[in-house]
């Protein structure tokens, strides 16, 4: 069965300039993504259209890009990211059509959906804010036991 990794993070990365992320990737989620390797991204804007981008330039991964509802229904910072991985022919979109999207449960749903799938969850968060997507993530991949990288930004 070909290895699956998670990637999560905050929709906020203002904070830090898009360098920093490329940093961070690099450094952290490249060892555990060979060309084998299936990736699935959350496809929301912030550290999910900035790893995007990044896995479709600088690895040969299988992306996964799934939505809580549909494409056409996230930013279009993550319409774009989303049409600009599809270009290096490796990248598939699912689209969950959640009835309640937008809203907590739906992103909630995608991101169980995500960790369902996967041998290891990368998460980016910022803070430790309650109610946070990506620190709900956290939890849940916890509670079902699979290892986290935790990548405060």
């Amino acid at each position: 069965m070909t290895a699956a990794v998670v990637i999560s993070g905050s929709r906020q990365t203002e904070h830090r300039i898009p360098q920093d992320y490329d940093r961070l990737f690099a450094e952290f989620v490249a060892p555990f993504v060979q060309e084998e390797t299936s990736v699935l991204v959350g496809g929301a804007k912030g550290v999910d259209s900035l790893a995007l981008i990044w896995l479709a330039t600088h690895t040969r991964a299988r992306l996964v890009v799934v939505a809580p509802g549909v494409v056409a229904g996230q930013p279009e910072e993550a319409q774009a990211a989303i049409a600009a991985a599809r270009e290096s022919g490796r990248t598939e979109v699912v689209e969950l059509h959640h009835p309640e999207f937008p809203s907590a449960a739906a992103y909630h749903a995608r991101n169980r959906w995500m960790v369902d799938r996967a041998g290891l969850l990368i998460a980016f968060p910022v803070g430790q804010g309650p109610g946070s997507g990506t620190w709900y993530t956290i939890d849940y991949a916890a509670e079902r036991g699979l290892p986290r990288l935790i990548v405060p930004t």
